[in-house]
């Protein structure tokens, strides 16, 4: 039988009491500790999952032998909590965003790689199911050529978001999935922004992204809806594809007049027109279940991390971009005039050569 792995978790709130629950419901992983800075909180947590309380996650770190911790702070404290985690030779799964600036995402991602300790991102939206499926058919041509991916991601506002604004707290969502579909990354991008009712952030986000393989991307995200919509469209040659992350629905509308085969490029000079709508048998699962599950086993295996930090901090530099573009109504480009591409491109870029050389290899 396989050793079990003594997880932690460090802050208590909404999401973190989910990883809480989530860690005590897996057979190969045992929750042991918990800390929170409210006394109360951590409490309740004692006598509901029978662990380690600690008001001090430094406290926490130095008494007890773990194999990982979900960090699950606000925003502002990622950096220095997941620092200390991975000075500790923990094994460290940060929620999204990685941290709160890039320039502390960067550091993060450097420290995991000196110490050789496993980081993630809680890029939660990787392990849906419709995505997952989606991803799939994407990878096996069902689209034919990609035109525009589009996200809309609206609801009623949290009270309980104080520390950041719409798009770092739901675009990098966003962001990551298209990176993640496209496999790609964004060169030119024009954002759009409000504040209504958020008393120091953003609450409304409208943008345009061009990608480097020219796929479209637009996001509609805000805090502003009676109703809550998570959906997801990408449109190709052969019709349109929609994901609700909500119910983990898959949906294909084709194009009638985009036959398969060898013809398509010269049948495609056609149009478009309405053909069958077809929805996919999806396996459901909860995301976070199988987030902490890929968690786990790349723990145990020594294994890549599930979220890459560099796909996460590839999110929060283009979130901190729209914001800035929103802020001074500009469109803004990846390469400067000097033809120095956005840093935290390179990466991905690498990664992305790197995999296309191994496919053809």
């Amino acid at each position: 039988m396989a050793k079990i792995l003594r997880a932690a978790l460090i802050g208590a709130g909404i999401m973190g009491l989910n990883h809480a629950r989530v860690y005590s419901e897996m057979e190969d992983v045992e929750l042991v500790a918990v800390a929170d800075v409210d006394p109360k909180t951590v409490s309740r947590l004692v006598q509901r999952f029978r662990v380690h309380g600690y008001t001090d996650y430094r406290e926490m770190l130095e008494r007890e032998q773990l194999d990982l911790v979900s960090v699950a702070t606000p925003t502002e404290h990622h950096f220095t909590v997941a620092r200390d985690t991975l000075r500790a030779g923990v094994a460290t799964l940060v929620e999204k965003p990685i941290a709160a600036t890039v320039q502390q995402g960067a550091e993060l991602t450097t420290l995991a790689h000196e110490t050789g300790v496993l980081l993630t991102v809680g890029h939660i939206e990787r392990f849906n199911p419709a995505i997952i499926a989606l991803k799939g058919q994407l990878e096996h041509g069902a689209l034919g050529r990609v035109y525009q991916i589009t996200s809309r991601r609206i609801g009623p506002f949290p009270s309980r978001i104080k520390d950041v604004g719409v798009v770092i707290d739901l675009a990098t969502h966003d962001l990551d999935i298209m990176h993640y579909l496209t496999d790609s990354i964004v060169i030119k991008l024009h954002a759009e922004i409000g504040r209504r009712l958020h008393t120091a952030h953003e609450d409304l986000l409208s943008a345009v992204l061009r990608f480097e393989n020219d796929i479209i991307g637009m996001l509609d995200i805000n805090w502003l809806s009676p109703n809550k919509v998570r959906e997801l469209s990408v449109i190709g040659e052969r019709g349109m594809f929609v994901a609700n992350y909500i119910t983990q629905d898959l949906t294909l509308y084709e194009n009638d007049l985009a036959p398969y085969g060898a013809e398509w490029p010269q049948a495609a000079l056609m149009g478009v027109t309405e053909g069958r709508m077809i929805r996919f048998k999806v396996n459901k699962k909860e995301p976070l279940r199988a987030e902490l599950d890929a968690f786990a086993a790349a723990v145990r295996s020594g294994g890549p991390p599930p979220v890459r930090p560099e796909d996460a901090l590839l999110a929060l530099m283009v979130a901190q971009k729209l914001i800035e573009s929103g802020a001074y109504g500009e469109t803004l480009c990846a390469v400067d005039d000097h033809g120095e591409i956005w840093e935290p491109l390179q990466p991905r870029r690498r990664h992305l050569a790197e995999m296309e050389a191994g496919a053809i290899a």
